[in-house]
């Protein structure tokens, strides 16, 4: 699929905005579709499902956010980034556990927006067809055998760390909650000190300088995300 083929439905009620967008986009590739209503915008998909959804969380006949419940609770298989003039960390971890694949918020520069859509439409794409094999820099993980290297040299992680890793590594370049991560990895709310110190120990293990990570990085008072596969 080249860029020309991707189709992106923009939901935002700022007509600037769109235009923006629809300018912008359109010059790194996209097509583009709009919609300035939440209405609006449930016409579009089901007139035809687009590659991704630009969701403004402002709109005028329905929070953004419970656009976002509705569509995933719907199972809409779509990448959906949030673009959002909203800087709390509470409305970003809201849309992040709502189902959002990243958040972007306004003012913001076309290149990391288009950039966040192109790891947005990866991670989908690795999704359907995961590699058991995942590289980024010098480290790599086999999902397989659960083998992690960095460089030439075989890592030694406890089992929490793994499932950690493992889950970053299934969800590469998409912004993790804290809350998600303590669910998958104990299967309940657990203290968020517990999550920091075992990312930290694994920092430790698979960052060259652990205080600069490049592989894990922070979202503060949101969660990790680990760097995209290459």
């Amino acid at each position: 699929m080249t860029t020309s083929d991707i189709e992106v439905l923009v939901v935002d009620d700022e007509p600037a905005i769109r235009r923006l967008l629809r300018v912008g986009l359109s010059t790194e590739g996209y097509a583009i579709r709009e919609a300035a209503t939440a209405r609006e915008a449930i016409e579009r998909i089901a007139e035809q499902l687009p590659d991704l959804v630009v969701l403004d969380l402002g709109l005028p006949d329905m929070p953004g956010q419970e656009l976002l419940r509705r569509w995933r609770e719907e199972a809409l298989a779509l990448p959906i980034v949030i673009l959002s003039s909203r800087t709390d960390e509470a409305g970003i971890v809201e849309a992040l556990e709502n189902g959002a694949d990243d958040y972007v918020t306004k003012p913001f520069g076309m290149k990391e927006l288009a950039a966040r859509l192109r790891v947005a439409l990866r991670h989908k794409l690795q999704q359907q067809g995961e590699k058991p094999i995942f590289q980024t820099g010098e480290l790599s993980v086999d999902l397989v055998k659960r083998i992690v290297r960095l460089g030439d040299r075989e890592v030694k992680l406890s089992p929490k760390e793994y499932d950690i890793l493992r889950i970053l590594v299934q969800h590469a370049g998409k912004v993790l909650t804290h809350q998600y991560l303590m669910k998958q990895v104990w299967g309940a709310s657990a203290d968020v000190q517990y999550l920091r110190v075992y990312v930290r120990q694994l920092r430790q293990k698979i960052e060259r300088v652990p205080d600069q990570p490049q592989y894990i990085t922070t979202e503060t008072g949101v969660g990790y995300r680990l760097r995209e596969a290459e």
